[in-house]
């Protein structure tokens, strides 16, 4: 049982589990109050695409070229449909499908192409924590420190712009660059869980947690850091179950933190759909 904690790798990633899990489960709340899932499960795919045109240009798979090309494809996507929905009269939604569907497909077709193994890229696609370096280490820290330092120092003009923009701009909120800031710190969480759970799976550690937050509290301040705790240990958990289960560490956990969202849906003493059923053949 505690033969993974002496195992260097597995220290680096149980580490990487905790800083990952926290900051993505941090951020997830401006995901959950902004009700952008499926924004944030457009962005997560558009990575693919820039992995494959980092490995197209330098023709080797390495974190550098992985981390920068999924940035690059990410950043492209997620500003490019602000900037088109700010200067047009397309909506941004609309906008987003368009450059996430153009650019996943474009991911496809360069496929073919690259001369990689098929269990390299798999690990990009689905995450593997457990090949995590000391350098890929600093770099989660740094990312995760810069957007729980950013979020935390602007906190209330992001949550005024999410609820009330109009009410943002009169009180001297610069609403746009909010959001711009906003898919910025989205589009850096998003890219730092590449290694953990890769990019056809990220969309689940930056919403499962605030979302099963929210079955449990209405207090607003527990949502961001309730998730961070839940993003965290949630991660370290699933590691340990992927160790003792010989199992895929990245599916390892999402499944984990889906299930913990079915436990808060069906069991949370306030809106838990059981808590409900009991409620009503009562009161009948």
């Amino acid at each position: 049982m505690l033969a993974p904690f002496q195992d260097p790798f597995f220290q680096r990633a149980l580490l990487a589990g905790l800083l990952i899990g926290f900051t993505n489960g941090f951020f997830s709340g401006f995901v959950v109050l902004r009700r952008t899932a499926l924004s944030v499960s457009a962005l997560s795919h558009t990575m693919l695409p820039g992995i494959a045109l980092g490995i197209l240009v330098t023709g080797a798979l390495t974190q550098a070229n992985a981390f920068i090309g999924a940035l690059a494809a990410a950043l492209f996507v997620g500003l490019g449909s602000v900037v088109v929905s700010r200067s047009s009269r397309v909506a941004q939604g609309t906008a987003l499908a368009i450059l996430y569907t153009s650019a996943f497909a474009l991911g496809v077709a360069l496929l073919p192409l690259l001369e990689t193994g098929n269990r390299e890229l798999e690990h990009w696609l689905f995450g593997d924590i457990r090949l995590v370096s000391s350098a890929d280490l600093w770099l989660a820290f740094g990312i995760g420190c810069l957007i729980l330092l950013l979020s935390n120092i602007f906190f209330r003009p992001l949550l005024l712009t999410l609820f009330e923009s109009d009410v943002a701009a009169a009180q001297g909120v610069p609403v746009r660059a909010m959001n711009y800031l906003l898919f910025g710190l989205l589009i850096l969480a998003l890219v730092t869980s590449l290694q953990a759970v890769g990019c056809v799976l990220s969309v689940g550690l930056l919403v499962a947690p605030a979302a099963t937050i929210s079955l449990l509290t209405n207090r607003t301040p527990l949502l961001f850091w309730g998730g961070g705790i839940l993003g965290a240990l949630g991660s370290v958990s699933a590691l340990l179950l992927a160790y003792w289960t010989n199992v895929s560490a990245g599916p390892a956990i999402v499944i984990v933190l889906g299930a913990l969202f079915l436990f808060a849906f069906l069991l949370s003493p306030k809106y838990g759909f059981l808590t409900k059923l009991r409620q009503s053949s009562s009161n009948s």
